[in-house]
């Protein structure tokens, strides 16, 4: 890696105080390395300053001494500022949050101190970038796309919700955007809420219910917000209270603590909100429903008013409403654009990219490394055999070792057929939220009962919650309505009705999946061995789970090894190394 480095422009891209704090590295236009926080300090969604990332990152570099390292935040003073004094102008209150927001500001540059006096042979220039345009240029960048349409969509940022517009000759050309306080983003937490999902981003819970209702209520959810030409909507604000200014997201401590964003109003117009741990019943799967049927009916609103108004074919979304694959799988198949993409984090992790690929010319960029989300860290076979040698007991557990791949992947491959659960654990890891298949828990897809045998021992989550298949991309148009290409699980998108019965566990309750495509040029092992699956069993599918039990991703061998103690998983792959339960 020395050659990279020897003239060289270094950028550092840094998501901090904000959910899912993340570092990336890119260096002369190439991204060598990007990670949550949380991956690393083991506290989900961590939202604070993201030290162990940005070490991780400057770990990567040959070269520590004399080096000029640009920090780059996905996030813009300026921005902030003029978007909340038109914000004031309307509510004078917020001035209290004017006051947080100088507080957190000076936390920042306590921690960059640290960051600097920890590093005092590197010269560090930092910047910011509006957290928007960091969406939209790390999904422009990734989609290697030459001229197409941009979508940002979330929650807030930079006191703004969305932005859209066009790329042409290179230049982001910016069309509209949604300000503060509005933000579809908001509507699907608060409701997320109201079912009693109280967590920071429990929305893919609601996702989940979404698929055991009806759509009954919709009348009464769009009573919450409206949508507005174009390419824009507006809440119903006497439902809310984020616009107050007695409320305020607090991102200073380690896990986001997110007050409650409706108010009582709402109890009139939907009833009593659930409390967390009371049983769902149907009238809750029937909102989900509901509002995940208005939500991709604004979003189809929203991509038809991009359309015709931008004439492009191709389009990027980004942001964290991205993660939405419900709704993205409905929308690309409408056929609105020719092409969808999403990168691998289109949320705020992923804007740490963005805020690094603002400091280079399109000219410079390796799109092919943006493209990645094996951007993590890998350990050694060396590693890994030390921490196997210091905690398994090889009494009570078989340890295998592989020289050849081949070899590897047909004894997983047939451990497979024999229903066993594997945690599949293999070089970088994943960038973003899900696993694809380098710390990932594996299944054959045709168990019946291999759902509640992964909920009750090992993943122990609701019942409602699907699991993803991991598919051969060369064969998913015989298995699903649309041949879509979904590496990062961006999509969810209906099974063909004779392909359904034979992968019950990967199937939801109405015949849709939450498919990764895999090719042998995105991951080469994990396309081996689904193959050498496929030729034993005639399905080109595994289910794919995260490596985690109630934890972030699962990072270290040593953590997947606890991981695999501690649960009822059957065998664990470490590289080439397999310990199969006695």
């Amino acid at each position: 890696m020395s050659q990279l480095f020897k003239k060289n422009k270094i950028v550092i891209g840094i998501n901090a105080y904000h959910a899912d704090s993340a570092a990336c590295l890119i260096v002369n236009g190439k991204l060598v390395a990007a990670i949550e926080e949380e991956r690393i300090n083991r506290i989900k969604h961590w939202s604070g300053f993201p030290f162990d990332a940005i070490k991780f990152c400057i770990s990567q570099l040959d070269q520590k001494k004399n080096l000029n390292i640009d920090l780059v935040f996905n996030s813009s003073l300026s921005s902030r500022i003029s978007n909340k004094f038109i914000s004031l102008i309307k509510n004078p209150l917020l001035i209290l949050r004017g006051v947080k927001s100088i507080k957190k500001n000076l936390s920042i540059n306590r921690n960059l101190k640290k960051l600097f006096d920890l590093f005092p042979d590197i010269k560090f220039t930092v910047s910011h970038s509006e957290h928007h345009y960091c969406h939209i240029i790390y999904s422009y960048y990734a989609s290697k796309f030459d001229e197409c349409s941009f979508l940002s969509l979330d929650g807030f940022g930079d006191f703004k919700s969305s932005r859209w517009g066009y790329v042409n000759n290179g230049k982001f050309i910016f069309k509209g955007e949604t300000r503060f306080p509005h933000s579809i983003g908001i509507l699907y937490q608060a409701i997320t809420q109201y079912l009693g999902f109280l967590n920071y981003g429990d929305e893919y819970k609601v996702m989940g219910m979404a698929a055991y209702g009806k759509n009954i209520y919709s009348d009464k959810i769009k009573k919450l917000i409206k949508y507005k030409y174009p390419a824009s909507y507006e809440l119903n604000l006497k439902y809310f209270s984020h616009h107050k200014s007695e409320f305020d997201y607090d991102w200073s401590s380690s896990n986001p603590n997110i007050p409650i964003i409706f108010n009582d109003k709402i109890i009139d117009l939907l009833g009593t909100p659930r409390l967390k741990n009371i049983k769902l019943t149907q009238n809750h799967y029937d909102i989900a429903c509901s509002l995940q049927s208005v939500y991709t009916e604004i979003l189809l609103k929203i991509l038809i008013d991009i359309k015709s108004l931008t004439d492009s074919n191709k389009i990027c979304i980004s942001g964290g409403c991205a993660l939405n694959s419900m709704a993205n799988g409905e929308c690309s198949n409408k056929n609105i654009f020719e092409s969808f993409f999403i990168p691998a984090s289109p949320g705020d992790s992923g804007g740490s990219i963005g805020a690094a690929l603002s400091k280079f010319e399109k000219k410079s960029i390796d799109s092919e490394s943006i493209h990645s989300a094996y951007t993590g860290m890998t350990y050694s076979n060396d590693l890994i055999i030390k921490e196997i040698s210091s905690m398994i007991d090889d009494t009570e557990f078989s340890i295998l070792h592989f020289n050849k791949s081949d070899d590897l992947t047909d004894h997983i491959a047939n451990l497979l057929t024999k229903e066993k659960v594997i945690g599949w654990y293999q070089s970088s890891s994943e960038w973003g939220p899900r696993a694809l298949g380098n710390r990932s828990i594996i299944v054959d897809p045709r168990m019946k009962d291999a759902k509640n045998l992964l909920n009750s021992k090992i993943k122990k989550r609701e019942s409602f919650r699907p699991f993803a298949p991991s598919i051969l991309y060369e064969h998913q148009e015989d298995w699903f309505i649309s041949n879509v290409y979904s590496p990062y699980m961006s999509y969810v998108i209906k099974f063909k009705k004779n392909k359904r019965e034979l992968v019950p566990p990967v199937c939801h309750v109405d015949g849709s999946g939450r498919l990764q495509s895999v090719t042998e040029k995105n991951n080469s092992r994990y396309h081996e061995l689904i193959n050498k699956f496929y030729k034993l069993t005639g399905v080109p599918i595994l289910l794919n789970t995260s490596f985690n039990e109630n934890e972030p991703i699962v990072n270290k061998p040593s953590e997947a090894i606890d991981c695999f103690l501690r649960t009822s998983m059957d065998v664990l792959v470490l590289n080439n190394y397999v310990i199969i339960r006695n």
